[in-house]
């Protein structure tokens, strides 16, 4: 299921979800520009692509705190960075117009260090570095399944060889997400290559978890809501 868009209706733009979108695409065509090794050359090697995200992402085993901030903005390949964004637009406009520009930032990097330590704290010991902003999209998700989830949610279903779509409630579709996250964290515990951390699951899990939390806290903006 891949969701299209909300029929959720906004009253203010949403500058912070661009801004972050622009932010997260800026660094990937950063990323795009270093060479994956270095060229031996005299004086300091060039920054390289696998340095960049050693340096910027978390890596468990020898914590940066910088990097909880910095993991966030940095993706992996074209379609990590495509769907996060893809997500972050859908789900984050409807936060955004409730809790208003300032907070919803605060909020979102909130969401995205808990998501970065929850990580840490289900593998503690591993050395690979984790990066994208799921972590902080996950948090948005939780946030929209307390406060909007009647909201419809247009979404293409692929059945066997046919492509459809369909409007589903936004709480089925983020309750569902998060019982595939969890049962795939909850699979990866264990020595596995998906606990070294080819999938950052817990972070997901922590992010959705995060953002449920603080949207119950964080005061939401009078507004007027309808649904198309």
């Amino acid at each position: 299921m891949i969701p299209l868009r909300s029929s959720e209706r906004t009253s203010s733009p949403a500058i912070v979800t661009l801004l972050l979108i622009v932010v997260n695409i800026a660094v990937f065509i950063f990323e795009l520009s270093l060479p994956a090794y270095p060229s031996y050359t005299r004086g300091h090697p060039p920054l390289t692509l696998n340095s960049f995200i050693l340096t910027y992402g978390i890596v468990p085993d020898r914590l940066y705190g910088t990097s909880l901030l910095t993991s966030m903005f940095i993706h992996g390949g074209f379609l990590h960075i495509l769907g996060n964004m893809w997500f972050l637009w859908i789900f984050g406009k409807g936060i955004e117009d409730l809790l208003g520009h300032g907070r919803f930032l605060f909020f979102y990097v909130l969401c995205g260090v808990a998501a970065g330590l929850a990580h840490v704290l289900s593998n503690p010991s591993s050395p690979a570095p984790t990066v994208g902003a799921s972590g902080a999209i996950a948090g948005v998700m939780g946030a929209y399944l307390v406060k909007l989830p009647r909201a419809r949610i247009v979404t293409l279903v692929f059945v066997f060889i046919f492509v459809t779509t369909v409007d589903i409630p936004a709480f089925f579709l983020l309750a569902f997400w998060f019982v595939i996250q969890f049962f795939n964290g909850a699979g990866s515990i264990g020595d596995s290559a998906i606990s070294r951390g080819d999938v950052a699951w817990f972070a997901h899990i922590g992010g959705f978890l995060a953002g449920i939390g603080l949207i119950l806290l964080l005061p939401a903006r009078q507004r007027y809501r309808s649904w198309s």
